[in-house]
């Protein structure tokens, strides 16, 4: 039976238009912190009516504002009679958003139900911010000084622009569903959920996904970063008497983290451009060369001790390939660089590089490379680390008379680990020994799963 106009505002007039509240989580805890209010209508005789089938029609009749008071009363009374101080989120249509008299709306709700302007969160799609820049300024202002917070809905969806983003207000960025839902089988939904994550942080909003119904998705989504998660996987929407049975503190679902034993994450997680800024600063400060290549095997970065290794400057290197930079140096490290991106983690190749035409000084590399993986565990690039061995190159022999290679017996599993952290830290000076002794173990120490290399790669 389809749902009319006429349905519609005789439903409202009986008072059968009911909230239903679908729980907001930490992520990193599991704790739901507040709740979206949805609408629903019940009606005797009938199966409860979704929004899809009177929204479009309130929208087209102007009665989405008398759908919006309704269900923002009931919402605001059931939680403040909670002692939980749970957040509200509340939806916000693009023609309420052009309303002169929104804000005091908003307050008098307010007000006559109790419930906190701080604990309200008004949620606007993309779409509403297009016709009237300078209207949606001047409203988010308003609610800004009420007290309220501000979210942009099903990010990634709509027409909005950059612009909006820098010049408006908010306080929350929400990835729409439906890159979540595919970001598991589809590298592109994947990527663009990396993408508005990382814009949000960079911009310093919460970053809150939709559409989470698995814990592989919510898995992937700390690993990316994300703060908060909305979804069948921590609970439908429920009606109000459901609110009841949740404790404070825990998740509908019981749904938490779960950490990764990874090699490459230790301590607490930072966001992304805490992340990046972290990187930055181990690339310049290291006393050894770093590089990272992508699945083309292009430079993305390079700190200036790789740099000088090759006896080119950074900017030479960003954007070409070793292929192109040392060609004969590349020759002999491709099927290396090819078994990386395959997802092998190789250590300990010996790279000898002669200078000038083939008559100069002699130089020893320890080259190690490592693939880098994204959040389903696909191969994006290889981190590449090398050190010059030179100096030592002695200590590290037992074989002199090896003339193709340098054999690395001294170096390997069988030497003792004190040996090598001795070596390191000589190597390594000025840094401090404990620092030293820190990097000794992440150089030369055979990582889990990598193959050690005792060939050597004449350049």
């Amino acid at each position: 039976m389809s749902f009319c106009e006429w349905d519609l505002r005789e439903s409202l007039e009986r008072n059968e238009l009911v909230p239903y509240f679908q729980p907001l989580v930490d992520l990193r805890s599991g704790d739901v912190f507040g709740f979206e209010v949805l609408a629903r209508i019940e009606r005797p005789g009938r199966d409860l009516i979704l929004p899809g089938e009177f929204i479009a029609i309130a929208e087209r009749t102007g009665l989405i504002d008398e759908i919006t008071r309704q269900i923002s009363v009931k919402a605001m009374q059931v939680l403040a009679g909670i002692p939980t101080p749970y957040t509200l989120s509340i939806n916000i249509s693009p023609h309420q958003l052009q309303s002169a008299n929104l804000i005091g709306k908003i307050e008098r709700l307010t007000r006559q139900t109790g419930f906190s302007p701080e604990r309200l969160h008004i949620e606007i799609t993309e779409g509403a911010l297009i016709d009237n820049m300078a209207q949606a300024r001047e409203v988010f202002a308003g609610l800004r000084k009420l007290g309220c917070k501000l979210a942009m809905d099903d990010f990634g969806t709509g027409y909005s622009s950059l612009h909006h983003l820098q010049g408006l207000p908010f306080n929350t960025l929400k990835v729409d569903r439906s890159f979540v839902s595919s970001m598991t089988r589809e590298r592109e939904s994947r990527k663009i959920v990396a993408a508005v994550l990382g814009l949000g942080h960079s911009l310093g909003l919460e970053t809150l996904a939709e559409g989470v119904e698995t814990d592989e998705q919510a898995e992937m989504l700390v690993q990316m970063g994300c703060d908060q998660g909305q979804g069948w996987l921590f609970g439908r929407p429920m009606p109000a008497h459901k609110l009841l049975e949740l404790q404070s503190g825990t998740s509908t679902k019981g749904w938490s983290a779960k950490p990764k034993d990874s090699e490459t994450q230790a301590g607490l997680d930072g966001m992304p451009a805490e992340r990046l800024a972290q990187l930055r600063a181990i690339y310049d400060g290291s006393p050894i060369g770093l590089c990272y290549l992508d699945r083309k095997l292009r430079y993305v970065s390079i700190n200036k001790c790789m740099a000088e290794l090759d006896g080119m400057s950074i900017t030479a290197h960003l954007g070409r390939t070793p292929k192109e930079v040392a060609p004969d140096y590349f020759a002999h490290m491709e099927p290396y660089l090819l078994r990386a991106l395959n997802g092998e983690a190789i250590s300990r190749v010996e790279v000898r590089q002669q200078a000038g035409s083939g008559h100069g000084k002699t130089s020893t590399m320890l080259v190690s490379l490592q693939p880098a993986f994204d959040e389903a565990g696909e191969t994006v690039g290889v981190s590449m680390t090398a050190l010059d061995v030179s100096p030592w190159n002695g200590a590290l022999t037992t074989n002199s008379g090896c003339a193709s290679c340098t054999c690395m017996a001294n170096l390997g599993v069988e030497a003792p680990q004190s040996q090598i952290t001795a070596l390191l830290g000589k190597i390594l000076q000025p840094k401090a020994e404990s620092h030293a002794a820190s990097l000794s173990n992440k150089v030369v120490t055979k990582p889990r799963h990598a193959r050690k290399e005792r060939i050597a790669v004449t350049r």
